[in-house]
């Protein structure tokens, strides 16, 4: 007998990419995928050089399924003209509408559901100076304009061991900016049989921290900012005073149909708990325009609010109907109001984000360079997140990943310009 004709055949190895669409949790997704990839003997490429492309999707609001589907679209294009060998799909699209995206999209090689991969080991997609560390999945919370139960389930937090050990090896691997993520990084913990929290949790990061830098807090719900989390923030250096807390609308009616479990007078207490203990902190904040029932005296509202406490970074978004959620049933406010709305809240956070810059201008920060082109470096402060707010410009070449001094000479209504100093 002829062993050829009786062994496995080994399977091919493929040169591979990935495109990782929607949030940092997604990219950190990606990232240990391509990983996972690499072990198994597969070649690691850019996109442009890959036979396999692999895209992670997002299914969060319509805007991103929207472009999930347009680059969905581009591969296979790609794929009928021969420069693409396989393409497969994956992430939080496919785990929403799986029939719909195997009915109306042909050629697709491969489904794949969420995965989730616990292991600290990656391949960065972008910077290799800053990470994100993933603590929990999915969400508990269950405002009623969101899909991420539907799509991640309830929440999972993460088991101190496992992130430590993720933290030893981003610390090694020298990264000297971590961010912390998850749909809540503020629930972490509350499904586990523990008095742990998130404080807790910091604390024992910072212990395995040697080479990284900075810490910074992404996505928290204001209910679970506590007194000690803000302290712990105040007095430990390396956690930036920056901190990502949505508040999503301030008028009372509208945060009980939003499930939000919080009211305003309790978001003005949190903003000013921040601010008492960090004078500086930057706060980045989200709202949402237009949603269902939302009245024109309930949007002043929102606008005045801001107005009021200025916050350093702020997104806006027109509420997206995503089936299945609660507030898809309720009265819907018209397209036209929600974008006017939106359009609205942009030019007033456009205006504060210039009044804001002009009293930086002058002052001296510690940056993080992020990269360099045409003979310009792009930095960012502590109160700038990576991709999220705006950036720094410096008209010098400098080392990525690096720190430096440097001194603000020109403000504009997002980015700034600055000079290295000694």
């Amino acid at each position: 007998m002829n062993p050829r004709l009786t062994a496995n055949p080994k399977p091919k190895k493929m040169k591979a990419s990935i495109i990782s669409l929607g949030c940092p949790r997604n990219q950190i997704d990606s990232e240990k995928f391509l990983k996972l990839l690499q072990d198994k003997g597969h070649r690691i490429v850019q996109p442009h050089q890959a036979e396999t492309l692999i895209i992670n999707t997002c299914g969060f609001i319509q805007e991103a399924k929207k472009e999930s589907i347009e680059v969905i679209n581009q591969a296979l294009e790609l794929k009928k003209k021969n420069k693409l060998k396989k393409v497969i799909v994956m992430g939080c699209l496919v785990k929403r509408y799986s029939k719909e995206l195997k009915k109306y999209l042909k050629g697709v090689d491969a489904y794949l559901d969420i995965i989730n991969i616990n292991t600290p080991q990656r391949i960065p997609l972008e910077t290799k100076h800053l990470a994100y560390l993933k603590i929990s999945e999915g969400c508990s919370n269950l405002c009623s304009y969101c899909a991420i139960p539907l799509i991640r389930g309830r929440l999972k937090s993460r088991l101190p061991q496992s992130i430590l050990d993720e933290v030893e090896f981003l610390d090694k691997n020298k990264v000297r900016e971590l961010n912390l993520v998850a749909q809540d990084i503020t629930s972490w913990a509350k499904d586990l049989k523990t008095d742990k929290d998130i404080a807790w949790l910091i604390k024992e990061i910072l212990k395995k921290t040697k080479n990284i830098k900075w810490i910074r807090l992404l996505y928290t719900h204001p209910r679970f900012v506590t007194k000690e989390l803000a302290s712990l923030m105040a007095q430990e250096k390396k956690i930036c005073n920056y901190i990502d807390m949505p508040i999503q609308h301030v008028n009372n009616r509208i945060l009980k149909l939003m499930n939000r479990k919080i009211a305003k007078e309790q978001i003005e207490k949190k903003i000013n708990l921040l601010r008492d203990k960090m004078p500086d902190i930057a706060i980045r904040t989200t709202v949402i325009a237009g949603f269902p029932t939302e009245k024109d005296k309930e949007f002043i509202e929102l606008l005045e609010f801001i107005k009021k406490y200025k916050f350093e970074n702020l997104g806006a978004f027109t509420y997206s109907q995503e089936e299945k959620t609660k507030a898809a049933n309720f009265r819907q406010v018209p397209e036209k109001v929600k974008k006017k709305r939106l359009d609205t809240l942009m030019k007033l956070q456009q205006q504060i984000s210039l009044e804001l810059n002009k009293k930086l201008v002058g002052q001296i920060f510690d940056v993080i360079i992020d990269d360099v082109e045409n003979n310009h470096s792009l930095a960012r402060a502590y109160f700038q997140a990576h991709e999220i707010d705006t950036q720094i410009i410096i008209p010098r070449k400098l080392k990525a990943g690096t720190f430096s001094k440097v001194r603000i000479t020109q403000s504009y209504e997002y980015d700034l310009v600055a000079e290295t100093i000694r």
